[in-house]
């Protein structure tokens, strides 16, 4: 009954080596030791009989897909998941204008610059955010900017001190 134990085992150890080859960089060595215990499994199973070999591939294609998607759905709720995986952008609910009625409203509007506008960014319009298009070249964060005119869904602004 050793022998089952060990095969297990080999097949238990080429899920976490497959699991690990996800995190950890090793240009493929991790992938390498998987599929020798994998190998090395089905060789004790095959060695005790060729009915436990076949049976032995059996639990092999159960137990390694299933080690694997429960580790993956049990990572992103432990703490190093946590620290490891990318958070979601907190947004304020209606901090966009979607609709092509508000955005023709802003036409001669102010606003401020939020990302530089390179030739596109977005600016603040009201608490709205908006993606527009530089006339010129490149607006620096922060300056203010007046919607030139709305094409589509392109807003073009220039900065304010050019207009004066």
């Amino acid at each position: 009954m050793s022998w089952l134990i060990l095969g297990i085992a080999l097949y238990l150890a080429c899920s976490a080596f497959f699991i690990a080859e996800v995190f950890v960089p090793s240009a493929g060595l991790l992938s390498i030791c998987a599929t020798a215990c994998l190998v090395g499994g089905a060789a004790v199973f095959f060695q005790h009989s060729p009915a436990a070999g076949w049976t032995g591939i059996a639990i092999a294609a159960v137990l390694i897909p299933t080690v694997l998607t429960a580790a993956y759905r049990v990572f992103p709720h432990t703490r190093f998941g946590q620290t490891v995986m990318l958070k979601p952008m907190d947004r304020d609910k209606d901090d966009a204008i979607p609709d092509q009625k508000e955005l023709d409203s802003l036409e001669e509007q102010t606003g401020v610059v939020i990302t530089a506008l390179r030739p596109v960014g977005v600016c603040d319009f009201s608490g709205k955010r908006v993606e527009c298009l530089a006339e010129t070249d490149y607006i620096e964060k922060g300056q203010k900017v007046r919607v030139l005119s709305v094409q589509g869904s392109r807003v073009i602004v220039r900065t304010q001190e050019t207009l004066e």
